[in-house]
């Protein structure tokens, strides 16, 4: 298969050396300077290239914020039969804006990023594919995810909108509150120093794709959750009632067995 990747950042270009060696792959990005590095792969930098390629398959790995805007970039050099795909960890707007286009489309979120999973050991990530995907879209990153040994789901938008609300706003919230609270520590505890490192790879991630995520409309409930049981943590606490904190210790070990 002919597939064009949009964007060489982290995950095209992960992605693009997952694929090259079995589909011709073409990697365009605007900055020459980001293409040094890939190889067995054509390197694009103009629109023009990626009309003449006539991908099969595209492959938007934007950054999140200019996701929609990079295939309406691209969109007027596409053969009418490819099939648009993005990986957005965020699906805002995408559903009503493949609707618009009346392309065929797949949309999936592989649920790990460079900043802290093993690229080379997946087997204990995931990946979700959205159920109104083309057919022939979903079969395709099926077989890919498979073939990265990722744990593989089928929810809507709306459902993977929500899981990811779960997912991934909790921890992001916890880590945030937790690093803003936060001063130099001389002898800092083991368990300070893992919280510090997931912090820190946290915020290397770019400040859009942060704030869209806690901005997802299924947050909210979410982080009210977190504000609760803090509260009743710091309720136990001032009270020093061991019982109730024998009882909250005991829900959360259930909770993460």
């Amino acid at each position: 298969m002919k597939i064009l990747i949009l964007g060489a950042g982290k995950m095209g270009t992960f992605l693009t050396d997952v694929l090259c060696f079995q589909h011709e792959v073409a990697l365009f990005d605007t900055d020459p300077k980001r293409l040094r590095f890939v190889f067995n792969t054509l390197r694009m930098t103009h629109y023009e290239e990626i009309q003449e390629f006539q991908p099969e398959l595209v492959i938007n790995c934007v950054t999140l914020k200019y996701t929609i805007e990079a295939f309406k970039k691209v969109l007027p050099f596409l053969p009418a039969g490819c099939i648009l795909s993005d990986i957005a960890s965020v699906k805002t707007g995408l559903k009503e804006f493949y609707a618009e286009t009346k392309m065929r489309y797949v949309s999936t979120h592989p649920m790990f990023g460079p900043t802290f999973a093993t690229l080379d050991n997946l087997s204990s990530q995931s990946a979700i594919i959205i159920s109104e995907s083309d057919h022939m879209g979903k079969a395709f990153f099926k077989d890919m995810y498979g073939s990265l040994r990722l744990n593989i789901f089928e929810y809507t938008f709306e459902e993977h909108d929500e899981t990811i609300a779960y997912s991934l706003s909790i921890p992001f919230a916890s880590t945030l509150v937790f690093a803003s609270v936060m001063r130099h520590q001389e002898a800092p505890g083991t368990t300070f120093k893992r919280h510090m490192d997931i912090a820190k790879g946290l915020l290397s991630e770019d400040d859009y794709l942060l704030t869209e995520i806690l901005f997802n409309p299924y947050t909210p409930r979410q982080v009210e959750n977190i504000r609760e049981e803090l509260k009743s943590l710091l309720d136990m606490i001032e009270k020093r009632d061991t019982l109730a904190m024998k009882e909250f210790l005991k829900k959360v070990r259930g909770n993460i067995a």
